[in-house]
């Protein structure tokens, strides 16, 4: 939980001008569900540029996503994370889930995924794994731009 900064300036454009916080929270929403990621127990406001983001998320991958969603949006610079993930009942023999701990990564001019991959993972041939773990904001792997936040995997 906390708050991530993204750059205001850049991103998707979702908003018209003018909208008042609440109409700004519920494009956000109807941003991050275009994804296909499930936002029916989570709660979004938008104020002074920044979205707050709570409720249980489907899974800690998700969580992730719906974060990177928000904040890769044209007009917002903070994204609040109060999500947690609702983790089903598990066996008194099962072993607790480990918390996922993601990374993120603020794409610079001149980057690429490979490039990415080689400064997380040693290697520039891992850039698939960035590109899935992106999946469905990105369509390609080469539509990266300056000041896009991704989700690197571990």
């Amino acid at each position: 939980m906390g708050l991530g900064s993204f750059l205001k300036n850049v991103g998707e454009k979702i908003f018209g001008g003018g909208e008042t916080p609440e109409e700004q929270a519920q494009k956000v929403r109807n941003h991050v569900s275009k994804y296909g990621f499930d936002t029916s127990g989570l709660t979004f406001t938008v104020k002074d540029d920044k979205v707050t983001i709570a409720g249980d998320a489907k899974s800690w991958e998700e969580k992730g996503k719906i974060y990177v969603a928000a904040g890769n949006v044209e007009g917002i610079d903070g994204v609040t994370d109060n999500m947690t993930v609702k983790v089903a009942p598990v066996q008194a023999s099962t072993p607790e889930p480990a918390q996922v701990q993601v990374k993120y990564h603020t794409v610079q001019s001149g980057e690429s995924l490979s490039k990415i991959s080689k400064e997380f993972y040693g290697d520039p041939n891992q850039y698939n794994k960035i590109f899935e773990a992106n999946k469905p904001m990105l369509s390609d792997p080469d539509k990266i731009y300056p000041g896009q936040v991704l989700v690197i995997p571990q």
